[in-house]
């Protein structure tokens, strides 16, 4: 995948649209070195039109040393004889003009090819292996649906990583309007290329988000998940965790053949659960089932949402009922309800709310690689609270 560098306006929509989808974008050329570092078949880094021609010349000089089969593309706003000699100079692959959506799209699909020639690789092949990430429960009405946009868009952080979100609520998925998104196309386009699926048939499905996330729409139409097959799933989640550095799926509340085939093909699995009891009983069969499917056996993350309700039962209580530790305990917030209203979830409209900060920090797990069994003690507890509280582990 290419990585974006434009730390103020961002390109065009017309090249943005042009870009491979799962595209990273930093803000600044400082981040690059770790970033290219942690993402090893990226093969393009396209400095855009805001970043100083001396910056993206110096890192261009410099690259080809520590990454040669790295392409540096430069989009300027007007592409003059002394930008093309310095440019040239630098080592720089390609220099773009910003309103050319077309050769930008050429110059980056030509750093796909060298970086496959240098690698000595199949130009087609996936860009990396991913991580699937499976939020589960087997009750409607916990916050599954926010969960898992909320943590797919602290995954992503604004573009700093690849992260597509697949609604596979194929008869009742909320993904879609719950991030105000219009997709031209849903999971359900993929039935028909099922035998012969691949990832270029595949992106033309993906609706952008704003911040960079790519999602997979569930079909607008609730019988057309019959036609949808476990068999395609697989090959969809096989074929998006090449490309992504997360694969976020939420389900629907069911052990159906198209959540059971997600299960095959999960690494981390989160479940969401809430302060009453006939939650909790569902959720304690859920886990029974998992341990007899052998879901994520070591890499299970359990949610508590609306940690703080007074109704009798505490987090000791839960974690003794389901056999496993809290993760990450949220607070009961009117705010959560109003920013999905609003098309803007909290961790982007109140990144500094308690809820915010432990979706966060299931994330930095997700990232560090933590043990779910390490993560450290919930701090959601029987005591009243204020609501500025923060209910979620503290990181060791």
């Amino acid at each position: 995948m290419p990585v974006v560098v434009d730390g103020g306006s961002p390109l065009p929509a017309a090249q943005i649209a042009v870009l491979p989808p799962g595209t990273a974008v930093l803000g600044t050329t400082a981040e690059l070195e770790s970033y290219l570092g942690a993402h090893p078949r990226e093969y393009a880094v396209v400095f855009g039109p805001t970043v100083p021609l001396e910056e993206a010349t110096s890192f261009a000089a410099g690259i080809r040393v520590s990454h040669p089969a790295v392409s540096v593309i430069v989009v300027r706003e007007k592409v003059l004889a002394a930008v093309l000699s310095s440019c040239m100079e630098a080592g720089v692959r390609d220099v773009v003009e910003q309103r050319s959506a077309d050769r930008l799209a050429a110059a980056v699909d030509r750093a796909r090819q060298v970086w496959a020639a240098i690698n000595g690789v199949d130009a087609a092949d996936g860009s990396g292996h991913g991580r699937v990430v499976t939020v589960f429960s087997p009750k409607g009405g916990v916050g599954k649906t926010t969960t898992a946009v909320n943590l797919a868009l602290a995954l992503s952080d604004h573009g700093r990583r690849r992260v597509c979100l697949v609604d596979l609520d194929l008869a009742f998925g909320d993904i879609a309007i719950t991030l105000q998104l219009f997709p031209h196309h849903t999971i359900y386009d993929a039935v028909p290329a099922e035998d012969h699926l691949d990832y270029e048939m595949l992106q033309n499905l993906l609706t952008r988000h704003e911040d960079s996330l790519m999602v997979l729409a569930a079909p607008t139409q609730p019988d057309a998940k019959d036609r949808i097959r476990g068999e395609l799933i697989g090959r969809v989640i096989s074929s998006l965790r090449e490309h992504f550095d997360f694969v976020i799926v939420d389900t629907a509340p069911s052990f159906e053949e198209q959540v059971l085939q997600a299960f095959d093909d999960t690494d981390e699995c989160v479940l969401v659960a809430t302060l009453d009891v006939p939650t909790l009983k569902n959720v304690k069969i859920a886990l029974e089932t998992l341990d007899l499917l052998r879901v994520a056996p070591d890499r299970r993350w359990l949610v508590l949402n609306r940690a703080d309700a007074q109704v009798g039962l505490t987090v000791d209580k839960v974690e003794s009922i389901l056999g496993m530790p809290v993760t990450v305990g949220l607070p009961t917030a009117l705010e959560v309800a109003s920013a999905t209203n609003a098309g803007r979830p909290i961790v982007l409209s109140h990144p500094d709310h308690p809820v915010s900060r432990g979706i966060r920090l299931l994330a930095e797990h997700l990232v560090d690689d933590v043990p779910p069994g390490d993560a450290g003690a919930a701090e959601a507890r029987t005591e009243p609270e204020p609501k500025t509280r923060r209910f979620a582990r503290q990181r060791r």
